[in-house]
């Protein structure tokens, strides 16, 4: 049987904790930095759902863990989606206050290629890096999206 593959994710954030859990379950503080519309319900068996810019793509999942300020797991997955339906794949994400600020390690695992395992990699270096600006007051610009694969 082979490895899954996993796609990790670490970046050092000016805020405290408690910001930059607010930044990631709260509707109005998500659409800062990711999507155009965002649903959230941080408890476990709460719905996860995220509509991107153009409302081209919805991300869909279900809150697995919620721990205020230090972690959230939820499942994850693309309506119509084939290769990554709703709810097929897992992201756990823990805060450390770290440095003045919060360390995020951030884990994406059940993706089922390498391809897959590519396009959410580039996605979550585009969308960490505009969390990091919105956390810490500033305005990452309108959302365009992660470049695409042959960018």
């Amino acid at each position: 049987m082979t490895e899954p593959l996993v796609v990790r994710r670490e970046v050092q954030i000016a805020a405290p904790p408690a910001t930059v859990f607010a930044f990631l379950t709260d509707p109005e503080k998500i659409m800062s930095w990711m999507g155009a519309e965002a649903t959230t319900e941080p408890r476990a068996g709460g719905l996860y759902l995220i509509k991107s810019v153009g409302r081209r793509n919805t991300a869909r999942g279900e809150f697995r863990e919620v721990i205020p300020v230090h972690r959230l797991a939820y499942s994850f997955g693309w309506e119509g989606g084939e290769e990554v339906p709703p709810g097929s794949s897992l992201i756990e994400i823990d805060l450390v206050d770290h440095d003045g600020g919060t360390l995020l390690r951030m884990t994406h695992s059940g993706l089922p290629n390498e391809a897959q395992c590519a396009a959410h990699a580039r996605g979550w270096t585009h969308y960490l890096g505009r969390l990091a600006i919105a956390a810490t007051g500033g305005n990452p610009g309108p959302d365009q999206g992660a470049a695409p694969a042959d960018a």
